[in-house]
């Protein structure tokens, strides 16, 4: 109940970002009608319209956008009929194309008698062209809503967003009918009256069509409704999900971290508490099996079962895969089984060609649950990658970790559990496995650069002049000085919400980071063709600092859609400028990740 408050008064405050503009005219444009049989079916179809494609949008893949465009783009050109026929309502007399026809009824019912489908319609059109700013409430709903996937409350807490929305704007539409009223008792003036909203609604319709909505409007929107509802969130102490996004534990983090394991036997350590954590939950909805038939959880009963949720583009889940593979290996005739779950993060690890060929890659001989569409991570209700659940022989979970590190620890419980099930180990010992490339352990000293999305519904500490031009490629250019953790593009990009796309050759991506490595997932262009690039470290070629995917010059080809290791120091000692220029179009670039 809570969060449905939150989300309605997130909503409510909608009304002073200006975002709104463009669609106020749609609504204003009515305002000279009885709200209950106009205004109100109007702002109800809005609001459904606009919860239902975002739910879709939040939940789905690249179907949804694409149906959301044919749809945005419908009813931009009926809503620009309804705008003309107000403009001129005696030329719309004259014209008999369905189209603008329809937009004449729109406009002025044949009937005497008022109809609610009008209105409706007219509120659905709008809700498919309204983009909200994204504030802080808003980003949780969708971000919880793309984690735990489609639900009556993922759909409810969208709803009471757009009823907030709705309530303000009901608000000010009441407001405006009893003054258009008051100026009516004039011809002249509602006829006037009536040409303004005419152009009003042709004006709204022009700078949806010009992408100003989720442009120029969404970045004056920062400091305004986003500043109150961080207010909000922060005092009501609202929880967030957890993706890769948000920090997770490093292997230096604790004593039984990475580093610090031992080659040696371990002393005797005393038992681990493994609470029940409930039974092994469905494995049933991946969507493709690797390196096995599908399992389940009473095919597995009487082995212990080590399920890794992991996405082959995560730094976090590749350093763990050392560790993973290391104890399939040492454990199977013990009666270990590792089932490893890739749920994605990024559209294009969705792509079961790309989950085999990184499988492959990887050295990942153990079963693999594609789980593209989320069903096993709500099963288990998970919020991280990576995370490991530790299940007995009688198929209860009994331990779980979450991020990197405590390797020890998920050893020990691994061999307590096998003792339970009567298969002790003959050696107590620890795998010490040494991880080469972008497997390799994190630095002891942490990173002080943080993981940083490209794509605009995640991005922050962009420098570049003007900001993001959302889905709209343009010119970019850097600045002279870039403080730590900024960056900035520079060259022709789009802009688009999970990565940023290079349209010609020769663009920049400027970073000041404070880390021993540095990687960037990117793609090569839409068609498979490879993208040339060359990496400077403070204006030179890394040398000695290269990573894994450059030769001491810098240079290096994206070949597909994966993690790329560019910089690879000895130590962290201090702030370095990176600098990648792409010398071929079409790249794709989405995460900065540092170790």
């Amino acid at each position: 109940m809570l969060l449905l408050i939150v989300a309605y008064l997130g909503g409510v405050l909608t009304i002073l970002s200006p975002c709104i503009l463009p669609v106020l005219p749609f609504v204003f444009a009515r305002a000279d009608r009885p709200f209950r049989s106009h205004g109100l079916p109007m702002l109800l179809g809005m609001a459904l319209a606009f919860s239902a494609i975002a739910t879709l949008a939040a939940v789905g893949g690249g179907w949804v956008v694409a149906l959301n465009e044919y749809g945005r783009s419908a009813a931009i050109a009926l809503l620009a009929v309804f705008g003309v026929t107000l403009l001129f309502p005696s030329v719309a007399d004259r014209l008999t194309r369905p189209l603008v026809a329809l937009g004449l009824r729109l406009s002025e019912p044949a009937s005497g008698k008022a109809s609610v489908f009008s209105p409706l319609l007219l509120g659905v059109g709008t809700g498919l062209l309204w983009a909200p700013c994204a504030g802080p409430i808003l980003g949780l709903i969708l971000t919880g809503a793309a984690l735990n996937g489609a639900s009556v409350g993922t759909s409810l807490l969208l709803l009471a967003y757009a009823a907030g929305a709705c309530t303000s704007l009901a608000a000010a539409l009441l407001f405006s009918g009893r003054l258009f009223s008051a100026m009516k008792k004039s011809l002249h003036t509602g006829e006037w009256m009536r040409r303004v909203a005419g152009v009003a609604v042709l004006a709204g319709v022009g700078a949806i069509a010009l992408g100003l909505d989720t442009g120029l409007l969404s970045r004056l929107s920062v400091g305004t409704t986003s500043a109150l509802e961080q207010a909000l969130v922060n005092r009501l102490d609202m929880p967030a999900p957890s993706p890769q996004s948000q920090p997770q534990p490093r292997a230096s983090a604790g004593p039984e971290g990475l580093m610090t394991v031992s080659a040696q036997s371990a002393p005797a350590a005393p038992a681990l508490k493994l609470p029940d954590e409930g039974k092994l939950p469905s494995l049933a909805g991946a969507t493709e099996w690797i390196n096995s038939a599908p399992l389940t959880p009473e095919g597995l009963r009487g082995k212990v079962v080590l399920v890794d949720f992991w996405t082959y583009s995560c730094i976090n889940c590749l350093r763990t895969l050392p560790y993973v593979r290391a104890w399939a290996e040492k454990y199977k005739d013990a009666g270990l089984v590792v089932v490893g779950v890739h749920t994605p993060e990024f559209a294009f690890e969705k792509q079961p060609a790309n989950v085999r060929r990184a499988v492959k890659d990887l050295g990942v001989g153990f079963p693999v649950a594609v789980d593209s569409d989320y069903a096993i991570w709500r099963a288990f209700g998970n919020q991280y990658w990576p995370a490991f659940y530790l299940v007995d022989a009688q198929g209860r979970i009994r331990h779980h970790q979450f991020g990197e590190g405590k390797y020890a620890k998920s050893e020990q419980a691994i061999q307590q559990l096998l003792a339970e099930a009567g298969r002790p180990v003959a050696s107590a010992g620890l795998v010490t496995p040494d991880g080469q490339g972008t497997q390799a352990a994190a630095a002891a000293e942490p990173a002080l650069s943080g993981e940083t999305y490209l794509g605009y519904e995640q991005a922050r500490n962009f420098a570049s002049p003007g900001g993001t031009s959302n889905d709209r490629a343009r010119v970019y250019s850097g600045v002279a000085t870039l403080q730590p953790n900024q960056w900035t593009l520079a060259g022709e990009w789009k802009v688009e919400g999970e990565r940023a796309v290079l349209a010609q050759a020769n663009g920049r991506i400027a970073y000041r980071f404070h880390a021993r490595d540095l990687h960037l997932v990117l793609g090569p262009s839409s068609d498979g063709k490879p993208v040339r690039f060359r990496v400077r470290i403070d204006g030179a070629p890394p040398l000695a600092d290269h990573g894994t995917d450059t030769d001491a010059q810098g240079n290096g080809v994206i070949d597909g859609q994966r993690l790329y290791q560019l910089v690879r120091q000895a130590a962290n000692q201090k702030d370095r400028l990176f600098e990648i220029e792409f010398l071929d179009a079409g790249a794709q670039a989405y995460a900065f990740t540092f170790g």
